[in-house]
């Protein structure tokens, strides 16, 4: 089986004044079709640095990323304060937005687009809640407007930083239904970092766990066998 993501023995430091900081330590895995990766692990366990360094948003220090898919074919949502509070974009434009990274053209949307984004906008919920300010509104709605640009591509992976950060439980389901169904229907792999356990055991398919390197890599079935041996975030 082809892998969609190679990583291996990735390395990621940072220089900080006069001394260097190790936030990833040689770390390896691959994403197949269909995966659901949960990357999880304690606060300044690397998990965003990792992210941010397959994404090309931060320089690798030792190892290498191999995608074997176009770049059109990933797409990345960030946390809402990820977003530019002064950018006064209604919900369809920042939806449409997420046509823009693999157009040398910049702000200009075909009838395809369109058409996506409006069924986007009715399979997420979102089709009453397009002409409004996307600072106005809650940030359930908020979380679901990124995934929505997020897919406006159809991307054959999607990384999600802790999407359900600040959702009310409830939210947080719909929000994890709608991507279990991508992960099926859409034959569509997800990588995704998140502190929420019972939720990791519910939908994914692997498990990241860090502490700057690999604690535990593997099946979410042999996750749950072992976790009782590792010490797991809560």
């Amino acid at each position: 089986m082809t892998n969609l993501l190679e990583v291996k023995d990735l390395t990621v430091v940072y220089k900080r004044a006069f001394k260097n900081f190790e936030a990833v330590n040689n770390v390896s895995f691959n994403v197949n079709r269909k995966d659901y990766l949960c990357v999880i692990g304690n606060n300044g366990s690397g998990k965003s640095s990792l992210m941010k360094a397959i994404l090309g948003f931060v320089p690798i220090s030792s190892g290498f990323v191999n995608f074997n898919i176009k770049k059109r074919d990933i797409s990345y949502m960030p946390q809402t304060n990820g977003i530019n509070s002064d950018f006064p974009a209604d919900v369809r434009e920042i939806v449409l937005s997420g046509t823009q990274k693999s157009r040398k053209r910049f702000f200009f949307y075909n009838k395809q687009d369109l058409k996506n984004a409006e069924k986007i906008f009715i399979s997420l919920g979102l089709i009453d809640l397009k002409k409004r300010s996307f600072f106005q509104l809650s940030v359930g709605q908020q979380q679901r407007v990124l995934l929505a640009r997020a897919l406006i591509n159809k991307p054959r992976i999607i990384f999600l930083d802790e999407p359900c950060s600040g959702l009310d439980e409830s939210t947080c389901n719909q929000f994890y239904d709608i991507l279990e169904n991508l992960c099926k229907q859409e034959a569509a792999s997800i990588v995704m970092i998140s502190h929420d356990s019972s939720q990791i055991q519910r939908y994914a398919t692997h498990v990241l766990y860090l502490n700057k390197k690999t604690l535990f890599y593997g099946s979410v079935n042999d996750w749950i066998l072992k976790k009782q041996n590792v010490k797991c975030i809560h």
